[in-house]
């Protein structure tokens, strides 16, 4: 039978694998050999399950929308990730890699961070199993996420502001991953998206997989069968969208949609619409889509949104790109922005600036009336306060 999933070797399709500096090797040949023991153990299943349910406030919420659904003319369904403890979906990726450290033995914990999510999260989880925590976040982050930086900080966590290249996410993974080559014996490295190299992608998208377990069994009872038609969600790295879609990827009666960040818009250079512009090439250990130049130097990205502008992609999702699994959709700045005021107005729910944009992609598709659509909500919009306010509706 036809997979998507990812194979033995770590590869989804031509995508994936571990390319990887020697230094690293023992550390990402270790992680290799224990992810899936721990995780398909059942005393870690235990503690992993009874954490998300009483720590991070699981199952979330599908919610019906009645406006919104109103105005695309579809059953249009809200997975309720904002919700969750910290306020996104990188919590419970976070929680898992920290019990899958702990049982390896490592004591300190390092983590890169875009909007600051999984920043928060990750600093949250070493508050909570006494661990030293560095996060690595590119200065223009630092200043634009201001808030999330003074909860790490208020968590215990050291934020260390990256200088280098665009000050973004793709320089605080740079920054992350140099330190884990320093520290390679003490140090587990909690990587917050399904980049890097093999087994971090399938790692990521197994602990974030909850949710389309959840939708599944939210389905059932809503609508009585357990598939929708449409799955949408955003894509920077990918570990919401794939989280998403995880139980679904074989199933080829769901259509998958996938929104990236356009930026200014695809033909302007200020974009982060990687499965658009990018060409296959290694970035962070992995073999996937790269924005590039010819000779193969990696091209800064730019989003508004801190999550979303990272210039690589998850191998999942450049597979489901390449095999045509899945539609992808750049959203542009000025889309996302109008969709995060129209999912404020009509339904009183205010979204992270990353969600708004797979809230952008909605009016650029067709639904018919009994179509049923579940969109994922990753986070929420306390962190973008400033720069929704500056968007003036």
């Amino acid at each position: 039978m036809k997979t998507y999933q990812v194979n033995e070797n770590g590869y989804y399709g031509e995508f994936g694998g571990a390319y990887i500096p020697e230094i690293l090797h023992k550390c990402v040949t270790e992680l290799q050999d224990t992810y899936l023991k721990v995780l398909e153990s059942e005393a870690f299943r235990r503690e992993y399950d009874q954490l998300l349910r009483d720590y991070v406030g699981r199952p979330s919420p599908l919610y019906l929308t009645r406006r919104l659904s109103q105005k695309y003319g579809c059953r249009l369904y809200l997975k309720r990730e904002d919700l969750n403890h910290t306020g996104a979906h990188k919590i419970n990726n976070t929680i898992g890699q920290i019990l899958l450290a702990r049982r390896m033995g490592k004591t300190r914990i390092i983590a890169e961070t875009g909007a600051g999510q999984h920043g928060v999260a990750t600093a949250t989880v070493c508050a909570l199993m006494n661990m030293k925590c560095v996060v690595y976040m590119g200065k223009t982050d630092v200043e634009r996420q201001h808030i999330n930086v003074q909860k790490m900080e208020m968590l215990g966590a050291r934020v260390e502001p990256v200088t280098s290249g665009n000050m973004t996410l793709k320089d605080a993974t740079n920054e992350a991953i140099r330190d884990w080559c320093c520290h390679p014996a003490d140090t587990y490295y909690i990587i917050g998206s399904t980049v890097g190299p093999h087994p971090y992608p399938d790692m990521v998208a197994r602990l974030q997989s909850v949710i389309s377990e959840e939708i599944k069994k939210q389905l059932l009872e809503h609508e009585g069968h357990d598939y929708p038609d449409y799955l949408i969600a955003c894509v920077g790295g990918g570990s919401n969208a794939a989280g998403t879609i995880y139980h679904y990827l074989d199933d080829e009666r769901v259509k998958i949609v996938l929104a990236e960040a356009g930026g200014e818009g695809i033909t302007t250079g200020k974009s982060a619409a990687t499965i658009q512009l990018g060409k296959k090439g290694i970035i962070h250990g992995a073999r996937t889509l790269v924005m590039q130049s010819e000779d193969g130097q990696i091209e800064e990205p730019y989003s508004i949104s801190a999550g979303l502008d990272y210039p690589g992609i998850g191998p999942m999702h450049a597979n489901l790109s390449a095999t045509r699994r899945a539609t992808v959709l750049p959203v542009n700045d000025d889309e996302a922005l109008a969709a995060a005021y129209e999912l404020t107005r009509l339904e009183g729910i205010i979204p992270a600036l990353e969600s708004a944009h797979a809230l952008g992609a909605l009016n650029k598709l067709n639904f018919r009336p009994e179509d049923i659509v579940v969109l994922t909500l990753s986070g929420r919009g306390d962190k973008d306060i400033d720069q929704l306010l500056k968007y003036k509706q």
